[in-house]
């Protein structure tokens, strides 16, 4: 069991001048039949907003053969969010859904009360192999939200608004409002998720004005005051305070932040505001009792003794 504090001690210079809080550096993990990079939650530092989990998938070229495949299992108290920049996979879960998730598109999947589903890879980009590439990331619920009805949304990238805030920089609005557009997926929790391309010795100006808010780097290297960061790593802004990012080299980047929710714990696939509502998770799957997925019910993920975070 992991206790997740969602403002945790930072941002306290006197003077004002620093925009970093601190610097994350991912940790490898073992998901599927892939490793990814796992960026939170992290022991420095739990969630970023509502933010709890954001694991960097890749970029990884698969053999024919081969695929991405995570077997069925369960979450509560979260939304996750699958987004792709290369290679697809196919969704399954126990509300019936079926749907391939491609690049540019959006996967916004509420747990709720409970939900079970799957990720695996399309039969045709199995036999053929390609490269992978992506985020998943868990969003918690507020507390008022945690026992809704599980639901699936699918948002393909043409209905995710184009931006350009500065010279050498786009990208997309995926949650929330940001340089003067707004992604049409609404979420209680009032994420904010943007995903950046910046040419060498672009810049880009951020904004102090979100409760907490973090920069990742997906590929190339940002710099932020005296921060250099490559790859893989987050810097967790200081939220009343403006940023400029600048790029050292070609960057694609995320902004994501939002509102603290409040005290959080994390088990395996749960996250919750209470112990009780873990346990009875915990207890559910062992007994097999959440809904199966139809088009993938003879799998499962068992309940692990050990789960590193």
């Amino acid at each position: 069991m992991t206790t997740l504090p969602t403002h945790e001690p930072g941002c306290v210079d006197p003077a004002g001048a620093g925009a970093v809080d601190l610097v994350i550096e991912a940790r490898p993990r073992d998901v599927g039949t892939i490793t990814v990079a796992r960026v939170l939650p992290s022991p420095r530092r739990r969630m970023v907003g509502p933010f709890a989990f954001l694991d960097h998938m890749g970029p990884v070229a698969l053999a024919p053969g081969v695929g991405f495949d995570v077997r069925p299992h369960p979450h509560i108290g979260l939304s996750t969010v699958t987004y792709f920049l290369a290679g697809e996979n196919v969704h399954r879960d126990s509300l019936g859904t079926v749907q391939t998730n491609r690049p540019g598109d959006l996967n916004l999947m509420t747990a709720g009360r409970g939900i079970v589903h799957s990720e695996r890879a399309d039969p045709a980009f199995r036999a053929a192999g390609g490269a992978m590439h992506g985020v998943q990331i868990w969003l918690a619920l507020p507390d008022a939200h945690e026992d809704d009805e599980p639901s699936f949304e699918h948002h393909p990238a043409r209905t995710l608004p184009a931006i350009a805030p500065a010279d050498g920089v786009r990208g997309r609005v995926l949650l929330g409002a940001a340089f003067g557009a707004r992604s049409p997926v609404r979420h209680p929790s009032e994420p904010l998720l943007v995903d950046l391309e910046l040419a060498a010795g672009a810049a880009l100006d951020l904004a102090g004005d979100a409760a907490e808010r973090a920069v990742f780097v997906i590929a190339g290297e940002l710099r932020i005051a005296e921060h250099a960061l490559p790859a893989d790593r987050l810097a967790v802004l200081c939220g009343d305070r403006p940023a400029l990012v600048a790029a050292t080299a070609p960057t694609r980047a995320l902004i994501l932040g939002g509102p603290p929710l409040g005290h959080r714990l994390i088990e395996w696939n749960f996250v919750a505001s209470s112990r009780d509502r873990i346990d009875r998770a915990r207890d559910r799957w062992k007994a097999q009792q959440f809904p199966r997925i139809p088009t993938d019910a003879v799998e499962f993920v068992p309940w692990p003794e050990l789960h590193p975070s």
